[in-house]
């Protein structure tokens, strides 16, 4: 009988992926939701070739030198800043994530932070809830208009195109984006999207959301210099990577109303929250939950245990990060 391989199953998964992933591989789980340590990550990986992970699992060079029969990690997220894909490329380690079957609900979400921000619905929530609406005046929580505005787009990948479409079809608004390469004029049109410089993007921008991956070329990039482009009525959104926004600029601009709002759902520490944001009355707060519906994260779980049983079962996974190194020895 061939001996099956060995695996980590990092975090608390849904019982179908054990199942699945229990017919192909000998199984090491964590049920619980705490996460490793170092330490703990490296004793769990020794003598394991899989690994199933999420996104608050690091992955380093100095880790995988410490387990040298690790071939796969297949982590359940699209972002995977949280592993160093060089250092797995150079020691022939298979890196999977999860892109496509989260892109629609997390356009769903960015499009409704957009929406509470614009309309000031967290600071209505908590004014209502203290028992603090006693009148109406003209100006009562007044926001931004949503319809007909300029959307602006910074990162046009797949979810950022979704967010344009919502945008575009849905809302009436002049959609505005940059990225790191222009798309086809064909999508362009069909979005009813216009590329401009990043510069004139935050210029322009009514509501600007941010949906790039981050990378050390992208660590905050949204900071003082580019917040001091934006107009004073303009929102922030922030569903792509905490990093990418300097965290102590954007709270000193909301408190000094150089900005009107932002509503931030990813966060440089996570889940710690920088203490300035807390604060504010201008910012909507939500715990990393962009993907959090059920049949998007139960899609994410069952596309991540795929990848796995086929990268280490000799077949090509669907969603390969780094797909140079197949097939693997």
């Amino acid at each position: 009988m061939t001996k099956r391989p060995k695996v980590l199953v990092a975090r608390r998964v849904p019982a179908a992926v054990i199942d699945k992933l229990s017919r192909h591989f000998e199984l090491d789980t964590v049920p619980g939701d705490t996460v490793l340590t170092p330490d703990e990550l490296r004793a769990r990986l020794q003598g394991k070739a899989g690994a199933y992970i999420t996104g608050t699992v690091r992955i380093t060079g100095e880790l995988l030198d410490a387990c040298p029969e690790l071939r796969v990690i297949s982590t359940m997220s699209v972002g995977y800043n949280h592993i160093d894909l060089p250092a797995c490329t150079a020691r022939r380690v298979l890196v999977t994530n999860t892109p496509d079957v989260l892109t629609e609900t997390t356009a769903d979400f960015g499009f409704a932070l957009l929406m509470a921000t614009a309309r000031r619905m967290s600071e209505g929530e908590r004014l209502l809830r203290d028992g603090r609406w006693e009148s109406w005046s003209w100006d009562f929580l007044a926001g931004a208009d949503v319809h007909g505005t300029t959307l602006g787009i910074l990162g046009m990948g797949r979810i950022g195109q979704a967010i344009a479409r919502r945008g575009h079809f849905g809302f009436g608004m002049k959609v505005i984006y940059h990225n790191r390469s222009r798309l086809p004029a064909e999508t362009e049109s069909q979005l009813g999207a216009r590329y401009l410089s990043k510069d004139e993007l935050l210029r322009e921008a009514d509501h600007l959301i941010l949906v790039l991956p981050y990378s050390a070329a992208s660590h905050h990039c949204i900071g003082a210099a580019e917040i001091a482009l934006m107009k004073p009525t303009a929102t922030l959104v922030n569903i792509a990577r905490g990093g990418i926004v300097d965290e102590d600029a954007l709270a000193a601009a909301l408190r000094e109303h150089r900005i009107a709002a932002a509503g931030l759902d990813v966060f440089e520490g996570e889940p710690r929250v920088n203490p300035a944001l807390l604060t504010l009355p201008n910012v909507v707060l939500t715990p990393h939950i962009a993907s959090a519906t059920m049949p998007t994260r139960l899609a994410m779980a069952d596309l991540a245990a795929d990848n796995l049983v086929a990268a280490l079962t000799g077949a090509t996974p669907p969603t390969p990060l780094n797909p140079e190194i197949l097939p693997l020895q």
